[in-house]
């Protein structure tokens, strides 16, 4: 019998007197491998601290029965020693060079990796990370021998590595056999049965509704036809007695009918999962075929030769990704053509909307629905849905932007490059820091955009679901997918 690493039972977590966490009972085995899923702010990182001993449960237990090590995301590599071998591997610099978000990844993963642990807990590994750190990282964790508990917004990652879901949802931890792929199938069937038992719902109550409805009609027709017996037949007073116990009969048949449609178990109708089209006004309309191309591109950063003599054509219109391992010059490139740097032809038509990785700082006391409405045409019902699918919603809506998290502002500012008035968008990593349904609402938004977009990722599954061409910077040169 597996051994079992970790237990949890009658398990609360509050915060500032809201419940973050209540956990009946969670187990994980040796050899178990284990994928967190949830919306930013269910309680994820705080699910797995608990697992690591950082967060102590405001009632109930946890059991350790196994030493593990613990990879967290935001924290910057404490000074703990790592196998050489796997700094070379990773291509770790010295720490005393200063380390970009990337390096630092990767120096967590070396100490990670260093040691054997019996189990690792780790927490959206491949946020900063290039294609060669994440296949490096995959591989190294296809062949470790223990048990897994893993958080990543990266859908193929989760695919290659877990065989279990929790899914964090309302302070509940729900239970899924299979990877991410077969989560979302027993997620789509259970929305399916739903769909199903909502209608058969829906009919059921319509029926009896109606039944009760003839009913009191049948009553009234008895009522009014006894007003219009004349009083003084003795011989009728019989007859108006029997319809008057038949009409108290039948109104007490309406009744019995109405309560059974009252206790009917309500069951509700599947969330409508509509794509959001932005629209493109006339003023900013491209003509150019290509409004943003290179001609012999040479670009540089510092003494580091990025491009040489590169071309490359840009059509309108459609979602280009650009793919390669970090310090090619992805970012540089991008920042290059959002200043229509030498090398380049740009449309004098361009309006450029740009997203970078930097925390965003809001200067004016606005509120969410405020901040994109007054940089927006849409009308306000379009303007709430699109903010609606980034996660906002209820008070949500009427918080101060100055107020936000670091997540919520990353969702903010998205909303409002797709709802402005541009017509080429530049994203920088637009999924890190992004749970899988905002994800999932972002490549809605890439379908349903009339305009340009150049992004730059490392996440496997968005990019062959949004892009439209896909290149490669590699040997300082842009290549065609």
């Amino acid at each position: 019998m597996e051994q079992v690493c970790f237990e949890l039972e009658n398990v609360e977590v509050t915060f500032l007197d809201r419940k973050v966490l209540e956990i009946d009972r969670l187990a994980v085995h040796q050899f178990d491998r284990i994928g967190i899923i949830g919306k930013n702010g269910a309680g994820k990182s705080t699910l797995i601290k608990l697992l690591a001993g950082i967060v102590r449960p405001s009632k109930g237990e946890v059991k350790r029965h196994v030493n593990a090590g613990y990879l967290e995301q935001m924290e910057a590599p404490e000074a703990v020693e790592a196998d050489p071998r796997l700094l070379g591997k990773l291509h770790v610099r010295d720490a005393a060079d200063g380390m970009s978000g990337g390096e630092q990844t990767r120096l967590k993963i070396a100490q990670l990796f260093t040691h054997y642990n019996e189990c690792l807990l780790i927490d959206e590994p491949t946020t900063h990370l290039d294609q060669e750190g994440i296949s490096f990282l995959l591989d190294e964790l296809k062949h470790y021998y223990g048990s897994l508990v893993l958080i990543s917004h990266d859908r193929s990652v989760l695919d290659e590595l877990v065989g279990t879901i929790w899914e964090v949802d309302e302070g509940k931890v729900n239970v899924y056999a299979g990877n991410y792929s077969a989560y979302m199938e027993q997620k789509n069937l259970e929305r399916e049965q739903q769909g199903k038992a909502h209608e058969l719902y829906r009919k059921e109550k319509n029926r009896l509704e109606k039944a009760a409805r003839e009913k009191m009609k049948k009553a009234e027709k008895i009522a009014k036809s006894s007003k219009k017996e004349p009083k003084a037949k003795a011989n009728r007073m019989i007859e108006t007695k029997s319809k008057s116990t038949s009409q108290k009969a039948i109104r007490r048949a309406a009744k019995s009918i109405e309560q059974r449609a009252e206790k009917l178990e309500f069951v509700e109708a599947p969330k409508e999962e509509g794509v959001i089209r932005f629209r493109q006004s006339k003023s900013l309309e491209l003509h150019n075929k290509f409004p943003i191309m290179a001609d012999r591109l040479t670009l540089t950063a510092g003494d580091k030769l990025l491009l040489s003599e590169a071309n490359f054509q840009f059509p309108a219109g459609r979602t280009i990704a650009i793919t390669g391992n970090n310090g090619t010059g992805k970012t540089t490139l991008l920042r290059h053509i959002l200043t229509s740097g030498d090398g380049l032809t740009v449309s004098p038509k361009v309006v450029f909307g740009s997203y970078e990785q930097l925390g965003y700082q809001f200067t004016q006391d606005e509120t969410v629905v405020g901040y994109v409405k007054d940089r927006s045409d849409y009308e306000e019902s379009e303007i709430r849905s699109a903010i609606h699918s980034m996660g906002f919603a209820g008070n949500d809506l009427k918080k101060n932007v100055r107020h936000l998290s670091g997540g919520e502002a990353i969702r903010l500012v998205l909303c409002r490059l797709f709802l402005g008035r541009y017509n080429v968008l530049i994203l920088d990593e637009p999924t890190n820091f992004l749970d899988v349904s905002c994800i999932e609402a972002l490549e809605q938004f890439l379908g349903g955009y009339e305009g340009t977009v150049l992004l730059v990722s490392h996440d496997r599954t968005f990019v062959d679901r949004v892009a439209d061409d896909v290149y490669v910077l590699e040997e300082q040169q842009l290549k065609l997918h």
